[in-house]
This record gives structure tokens, C-alpha cells and sequence, in this order.
């Protein structure tokens, strides 16, 4: 019917502006860290703005993120799990003091950028809860809809896994061998994570095997992740897996 599809463009919507903001606003944060410890290459670049344009990816940004978006409201009636990348941020680690030390704290820069918009949308809720009618569930779900994006992408990216920021977050703690060692699989790490992600728990399934390693993690992760997000925003959440939040 109309309303159906009025309410399933309203969702998307809803669910677009948050993902697009958490990528953008994660890369950004990237750009300012590496700035502000003498590395001024993103900002000749222009990729110090905010403006979502300087960053799509149209694969990372658009398509992927759209892919699942529509494919999980039409098929479970709601967005469960997010994924996206933007144009990466150009880096010149050698201008750090410390360049591997350096690509650590541009690398946590993103993750800790996500978290941070979750908790501010964990905030905004204290407004929110009370307002009624469309006002009130257009809102909620944007509210909703923005601490998963930011959540998912943020521990996604935790993966320590090159290029991922998890990855070279694990370079620079690891011994500068094992670091060599580990930045090798840079340029290949993204396939690895297509693989877990989305690759082998499907051809696996084809087969009658479960294997989603990814998932349950994330699985175990999101609800806690929530709770704790919710609670730092002095929203009252039980921490017991067996109860609602």
C-alpha cells in the first residue's frame, strides 16, 4: 500500500542521514587528529570538512550501506546492522615525531569519534522520550537509528585488522617486528574482512554449516555496548544479557 511504502522511504531515510554522518564524522576525526600533531595533509586536501560530499566513497558511502539498509527493511522490517567505508584520509606519517605512535592516534581518532556521537545521541533521548505523535517517533528512531550507526561502525573498525583502525592501533602497541610483520597486511586486510564479514558465512551456509564469527561477536558485543552507552548518558539499563535494556 501507500502508507507501506511512505513508512519504508521514512525508515531509510531515517536510517541513511545517521550512517552517512557517523562515516563522515569518523573520517573527519581522523584528519583533525593527524593535524593536530603536525601533519597537515588532509587539510591541503580538503578533507577537514564536514561537508559529507568531501568523503563519499560511492561504493563505501552509497551503495553498500544502501544495499543493506533497504535489503533489512524489506526482509526483517527494521536495520540491525550497518557497514560503510568513506575515501580514506590521507595520512603523511613521516611529519609525526613518532610516525607508528602517530598512525595509532590518527587510527583512534575514528572508533572514539563514533563513540563519542552515540553517547550525544544516548544524551539526546532525555529530550526525546516524552514527545508524542510523529514528532516523537520520527525522533526516537533517529536517535535510535544513530547510536547503532555510530556503535556498529566505531567496533567494527576496532577490528585489528590493517587498514582497518583496529589494525593500526595494533601496530603501533605491537613490537616494532611483529608491527612490520602485521602492516604487511595492509593491502590485503580489506579482503580478509569481505571474507569474514560477508563471504564465507554465506558460502558456509550454503553448504548447511554455520560459521559467522563477525556476527557473533557483534552479537555478544552491540546489546552491552548499548546498555553502556545508555548508562554513561544516565539512562537507567540493566546489565543483565537475560533482561531489556
Amino acid at each position: 500500500s501507500a502508507a507501506r511504502v511512505i513508512d519504508t522511504l521514512l525508515q531509510i531515510a531515517l536510517a541513511v542521514v545517521p550512517a552517512v554522518l557517523a562515516i563522515t564524522l569518523h573520517e573527519a576525526a581522523h584528519g583533525y587528529a593527524a593535524l593536530a600533531m603536525g601533519d597537515d595533509t588532509a587539510r591541503k586536501a580538503g578533507r577537514l570538512s564536514l561537508n559529507p560530499l568531501a568523503h563519499i566513497d560511492r561504493v563505501g558511502t552509497i551503495l553498500l550501506p544502501g544495499f543493506l539498509i533497504i535489503s533489512q527493511l524489506l526482509t526483517i522490517g527494521r536495520v540491525a546492522f550497518m557497514f560503510g567505508w568513506a575515501k580514506p584520509v590521507p595520512v603523511a606519517a613521516w611529519k609525526f615525531r613518532d610516525p607508528r605512535r602517530g598512525m595509532m592516534v590518527v587510527a583512534a581518532a575514528g572508533p572514539a569519534m563514533n563513540f563519542f556521537l552515540a553517547w550525544l545521541a544516548a544524551l539526546s533521548l532525555h529530550l526525546i522520550i516524552g514527545t508524542t505523535g510523529t514528532t516523537g517517533w520520527v525522533l526516537m528512531k533517529l536517535a535510535d537509528y544513530f547510536i547503532l550507526s555510530n556503535l556498529v561502525l566505531g567496533l567494527f573498525n576496532l577490528l585489528p585488522i590493517p587498514p582497518l583502525d583496529g589494525g593500526r592501533i595494533a601496530v603501533g602497541l605491537l613490537p616494532a617486528g611483529l608491527a612490520r610483520m602485521w602492516g604487511g597486511f595492509e593491502r590485503s586486510g580489506i579482503v580478509i574482512v569481505i571474507l569474514l564479514v560477508f563471504l564465507l558465512p554465506r558460502i558456509a551456509s550454503s553448504f548447511g554449516y554455520y560459521f559467522d564469527p563477525v556476527g557473533e561477536a557483534f552479537g555478544s558485543v552491540m546489546p552491552w555496548a548499548i546498555r553502556t552507552i545508555l548508562w554513561l548518558a544516565g539512562h537507567d539499563v540493566s546489565f543483565d544479557d537475560d533482561r531489556g535494556i
